[in-house]
């Protein structure tokens, strides 16, 4: 008999039962077998397995277990990089991408003001999202358990705080999505990508005092608003700086 320790983490716990979700389990087996045997048996996709760690070093799936054996599975990395490491493909599995319900509309505001893909409209109906996310390959975020528990959501999670700062904190601790952050990168009306344009381009479209004071500028492509660094600039970096210092959670 051979018995290896295994932990899941971020959304691979998805498919666990309860007692195994978020801890280390130990799986018996008669004889020694490959981690692509093991995800079998515990019923986890290696569809969705980007790195395995057998002892701390990263291994691939034909990688035969011994007894005793500590294993980590993880899901694709947006956190940290994972370059120097043996991928269980040549290639990452998705990068991360929302697409949030009708209730999330703060929050959506906040994760394109850190960097992040995210889809929000406030008409999406519930077929729409979860249509949405199976096609797009976007993660779901709602606050109804109802909807992330439907069969037909493969990525979705409940988000569980009311407050929007305290929703944000949460989704960044839920995906470990702290050092992914890259503020002022996409507009927060639309969620498109940010690009630096010159003053001369849009001076016509400033207000006077933006004329006379600021000489750096973004716009979004699609939508066409324009981004300085105001005052508004200022309380966002302090609300940046805030909601990461909770990267170690209190």
């Amino acid at each position: 008999m051979l018995q290896a320790y295994v932990r899941c983490y971020a959304e691979l716990n998805d498919h666990l039962p309860a007692e195994r979700k978020m801890v280390t389990f130990a799986h018996s087996v008669d004889g020694r077998i490959r981690i692509n045997e093991m995800l079998k048996a515990i019923r986890v996709p290696s569809s969705e397995v980007d790195l395995v760690l057998v002892n701390r070093e990263s291994v691939d799936l034909s990688h035969v277990l011994n007894d005793g054996d500590k294993v980590s599975l993880y899901p694709v990395f947006e956190s940290f990089d994972i370059t120097t490491l043996v991928r269980v493909r040549s290639r990452p599995l998705r990068h991360i991408r929302f697409v949030l319900d009708v209730h999330l509309g703060k929050l959506a505001s906040h994760l394109r003001m850190l960097g992040f893909d995210t889809l929000y409209w406030s008409d999406y109906t519930d077929d729409m999202l979860v249509s949405i996310s199976k096609n797009d390959g976007r993660t779901l975020l709602s606050r109804d358990q109802n909807l992330i528990n439907d069969g037909t959501v493969t990525r979705g999670y409940c988000v569980h705080a009311a407050d929007p700062r305290l929703q944000l904190i949460e989704v960044l601790h839920r995906f470990d999505l702290f050092n992914s952050v890259e503020p002022f990168k996409r507009c927060m009306r639309c969620n498109s990508p940010l690009q630096p344009v010159g003053k001369e381009i849009i001076v016509h479209r400033l207000p006077p005092k933006v004329r006379e004071c600021f000489d750096e500028f973004q716009l979004c492509q699609s939508c066409e608003r324009i981004y300085w660094k105001g005052s508004h600039y200022s309380r966002m970096q302090a609300f940046i700086e805030g909601v990461l210092r909770y990267e170690v959670e209190p």
